[in-house]
């Protein structure tokens, strides 16, 4: 009873999260699947690179697939792509041994492919869990990169409905979370996961993501909820130099209370120490932006690449 009790407590904090888009509703209930071939293998981030021009490297976020980038990459004008596989999600095979903090072994693999590649400043775009690991990479390494999108993504998700929280004091809640994600029965875990799905987007792809969260690995999408709760990058984006635009969601969570004017409010306060950072709100669009008003994302990130090249 304990246990289903954090269960359900976890979830409400979390559904509370998902008011500006985080997409906790594609968790995963299995272990590992085998991935296609350019994400099998390594257990380690894979990358795609497709089509010739400017280097942009493309981040998915929880549980999602490198694919959701596609449609996006293939939009865009003089561009290359990189797509970004993170282990564990959709399918992807997950990293072994666990890595003691998702998010920062992210960071330090995708900076190492950075360099590893000679890239040179390229520009990066990072959506959810994505965007959090888009703006770590430019707080650890600020010379290394060009201009960063962040697509309904915070600095801070735990603090978004308190803003006097720290990491420090949501870490207990955090783990009885990740305590309890991995002690729930699959049929419980993928339920409360599916009944959370339908406000992440307004088109067909729900079965899409449901296959996704089916395929993660619950383990490392357990883990990565932890590093992604127990993050707070508030004051840190104020090491950042890359010309930084964040897109962001917010009618689909209407009914949970929120209005353009209060969402705007919790992004311009978590983003507040950001150098000289833009922030635009899609007036229709849920948290799949790239789904849900690709022309108007498209449009955004294409002017905004074509502005600081």
């Amino acid at each position: 009873m304990k246990m289903m009790l954090a269960m359900y407590y976890a979830m409400k904090a979390l559904a509370r999260l998902a008011m500006l888009g985080m997409a906790l509703a594609v968790l995963g209930s299995g272990t590992a699947h085998a991935a296609g071939a350019t994400q099998a293998g390594t257990g380690k981030v894979q990358v795609e690179v497709v089509g010739h021009g400017r280097p942009l490297l493309m981040i998915p976020g929880l549980n999602s697939s490198a694919e959701v980038w596609r449609e996006t990459c293939r939009a865009l004008k003089e561009v290359q792509c990189h797509l970004v596989q993170l282990p564990g999600f959709a399918g992807a095979r997950a990293a072994d041994p666990r890595p003691a903090d998702f998010l920062s072994a992210m960071r330090d693999q995708l900076l190492a492919y950075v360099h590893d590649q000679k890239l040179d400043h390229p520009a990066v775009i990072g959506h959810s869990l994505g965007g959090v690991l888009t703006l770590q990479m430019a707080v650890k390494e600020p010379d290394a990169l060009g201009p960063l999108v962040i697509v309904d993504s915070l600095p801070f998700y735990a603090g978004m409905q308190n803003p006097q929280a720290t990491a420090q004091s949501v870490q207990p809640t955090a783990e009885q979370m990740r305590t309890a994600m991995l002690a729930a029965d699959p049929a419980s875990y993928q339920a409360q996961a599916e009944a959370a799905l339908a406000p992440l987007t307004s088109t067909a792809r729900l079965p899409e993501l449901k296959r996704w969260g089916h395929d993660s690995d619950r383990a490392t999408t357990a883990d990565a909820m932890y590093s992604l709760l127990v993050t707070d990058l508030r004051s840190e984006v104020a090491g950042i130099r890359s010309p930084t635009l964040v897109l962001g969601a917010w009618a689909s969570y209407q009914a949970m209370g929120a209005t353009e004017a209060s969402a705007r409010a919790i992004f311009q306060s978590q983003y507040a120490a950001l150098p000289g950072v833009r922030i635009a709100l899609s007036a229709t669009g849920h948290h799949f932006l790239m789904w849900d008003d690709p022309q108007w994302l498209r449009g955004q990130v294409q002017a905004f690449l074509d502005s600081h090249r």
